[in-house]
């Protein structure tokens, strides 16, 4: 509303204006101060975007609310079916996101009690474990589990419509910001343009599925959270700390502690984190980084770390909307390595012979 009269409205976090001591505490001097910090410039606004992102945002994160809640209602359908004895999802890894699965229950609550038949529904890898799907089929399955299963089946059924129709509402509202358009070939922009790999220039959310691990969807959640104009990050750290993937300085003298988690943007964290993962099974330089890390210090902080590379990426991509993804390659590491050791092991090797030896890097030369 104040901003459609035309003011500048900033959202500051209340935890700088209680570190600035100023008048006795009323409703009135309250605002005269905050007003003065203002006008002296000691109050930092929080990062909003533009009305358009927030149309997005609130499009992508209502359908990252529904994905959720669908989540929780298979999780029920599980706990019911491990009441009534029945251990299917031990035998099936994906559960009910198998329609094989799904098929078995709807099985059982039509009032099918014979296991072997309900194991016959199986299909593709899991027709090779029907003997073990009729030993965990065998169970104590109820009318009145069926009335709850198919509730909450219906209630699934019901999310996956809900969380379409968000989908396709966020596609839509991302098409009217002019920023997020691209090129085609024939030099045409608007809606819909810079989505085939030869455009001039690609569309804001394809130029961020070129990374491995996001997806069109993941980059449009991204975009969401972030918005396009990275002039409001001045540097791809300072994105990365606003999201919260890295720790807050913890630095006296010579010794450099470890600092606290920072709380950060949990929707945006969120699908990094899910970018990430995706990356991680990947022949692709970043799922090499993900390996070399998981190796030595887990996979928790491996991913955090690849996390954080793949934003910093991503701010380089909207910074830049010429700018492509070019993998590094699944053995960067090793070729940087295995040449650097040779450079060594060269130079240490004329220098015992009094040698002395000038380099050039002939690909910062090129």
């Amino acid at each position: 509303m104040l901003e459609s009269t035309g003011l500048a409205v900033q959202l500051v976090s209340a935890s700088q204006a209680r570190n600035l001591k100023g008048r006795p505490k009323t409703d009135k001097l309250d605002a005269m101060w905050l007003a003065r910090l203002t006008q002296w410039g000691m109050l930092r606004p929080s990062f909003v975007p533009e009305a358009a992102i927030r149309r997005v945002r609130d499009f992508a994160r209502a359908r990252t609310d529904l994905v959720r809640e669908r989540t929780r209602c298979l999780q029920r359908v599980e706990k019911l079916l491990e009441d009534a004895m029945v251990k299917i999802t031990s035998v099936a890894r994906d559960g009910l996101k198998a329609k094989s699965v799904v098929a078995m229950v709807q099985a059982l609550i039509a009032g099918e009690r014979d296991p072997r038949k309900i194991a016959d529904l199986a299909k593709g890898p899991l027709r090779g474990k029907r003997d073990q799907l009729a030993e965990a089929l065998d169970g104590m399955f109820d009318s009145h589990h069926g009335v709850i299963a198919q509730m909450l089946l219906d209630q699934v059924a019901f999310l996956d419509q809900r969380i379409t129709a968000m989908e396709n509402q966020a596609i839509a509202a991302l098409a009217q910001v002019e920023e997020s358009w691209g090129v085609d070939t024939t030099g045409e922009t608007g809606p819909g343009c810079g989505t085939t790999p030869d455009s001039q220039v690609l569309a804001a959310a394809h130029r961020l599925a070129e990374i491995p691990g996001i997806s069109v969807w993941l980059a449009i959640v991204i975009i969401a959270e972030i918005g396009l104009n990275m002039a409001l990050f001045p540097t791809p750290a300072h994105l990365v700390s606003w999201i919260g993937l890295c720790r807050s300085a913890a630095q006296s003298g010579t010794r450099h502690g470890k600092g606290k988690q920072k709380k950060g943007n949990s929707y945006a964290r969120a699908a990094a984190g899910q970018a990430a993962l995706g990356a991680s099974g990947t022949a692709t330089f970043l799922g090499e980084r993900y390996r070399r890390i998981a190796r030595r210090r887990g996979k928790a902080i491996a991913q955090v770390a690849v996390a954080r590379s793949i934003m910093i990426i991503v701010w380089h991509l909207l910074n830049d909307p010429v700018a492509r993804y070019r993998d590094l390659g699944p053995d960067w590491h090793a070729r940087r390595t295995n040449r650097d050791k040779k450079i060594r092991t060269h130079i240490q090797g004329l220098k015992a012979l009094g040698v002395t030896v000038a380099i050039t890097d002939d690909e910062q030369a090129a």
